[in-house]
């Protein structure tokens, strides 16, 4: 998302400083951003497409769609694991990692079906036949004029991936010259994590931005003020939250 990623993570960081011990064994946060872009989940999706590739797409509505929390529970445990051995490279990556699962999987625009409309265009074919760059940015089709037609409505104009991507870059502009200096988590949002883990804040999150329905309401109407304030004041905040949160977590458990 041009940097938004690495913006969070830098921001999340500031605040995780705080809650640190002394002489503890936590990656620093350039070892954290190194493992952003080429070398995160979407640097895997250029290097080698369908192959252990990270997908962070959820469902709010659906309780069954659980790939991304696992993904996230994972990460959390596994950097529990890096921090109580003090192996902060691993706790590096784990954290970068876990940070872009939990960004993408509160962005309105992940929220939207891909997977289904991505095999409904490819003619039924799973994400694992997209082997190729080539596959990923050229969709089939029956024939000439069906290939046209189903690239149209994925690239054309209000198209599936432009509206996706448009979407993305209105969030990123957006925040561009913010600092978000303000938007800590509570003393009692630290206690819950730390009794009843990340999970039952990540899903909360999920629904409150759920509820708000950006992503709907930008396929109708475009980039509006509303909506900029929305991600000034709400989505941005919440996922900032939501990284220190799912950190601290991992700090909690790694003391355990």
């Amino acid at each position: 998302m041009m940097g938004v990623h690495q913006k969070i993570d830098r921001v999340a960081f500031r605040y995780i400083q705080k809650k640190l011990k002394a002489r503890a064994a936590f990656p620093t946060l350039h070892q954290v951003l190194h493992f952003e872009g080429l070398n995160g989940p979407d640097g895997v999706k250029r290097k080698s497409p369908a192959v252990d590739e990270p997908w962070h797409y959820i469902d709010p509505t659906d309780p069954k769609d659980r790939a991304i929390v696992d993904m996230i529970n994972d990460h959390i445990f596994n950097m529990s694991a890096a921090l109580r051995a003090k192996n902060v490279e691993r706790a590096a990556f784990e954290a970068a990692w876990m940070a872009h699962a939990i960004v993408d999987g509160l962005t309105p625009a992940h929220h939207y079906p891909l997977e289904e409309k991505l095999e409904e265009l490819r003619g039924g074919a799973g994400l694992e036949t997209r082997v190729s760059t080539k596959d990923k940015l050229v969709l089939p089709g029956k024939n000439r004029r069906h290939q046209l037609r189903n690239n149209w409505e994925y690239w054309g104009a209000k198209g599936v991936m432009t509206t996706h991507l448009a979407f993305e870059l209105g969030v990123a502009t957006t925040i561009v010259p913010l600092r978000f200096d303000d938007h800590a988590p509570l003393p009692d949002e630290y206690k819950k994590v730390a009794t009843e883990g990340f999970e039952p804040v990540f899903y909360a999150m999920l629904h409150e931005i759920a509820d708000m329905d950006m992503y709907k309401e930008f396929s109708r109407t475009g980039w509006t003020r509303k909506m900029a304030t929305e991600t000034r004041e709400t989505l941005i905040p919440l996922m900032i939250k939501a990284v220190a949160l799912a950190w601290y977590s991992a700090i909690v458990q790694s003391e355990k």
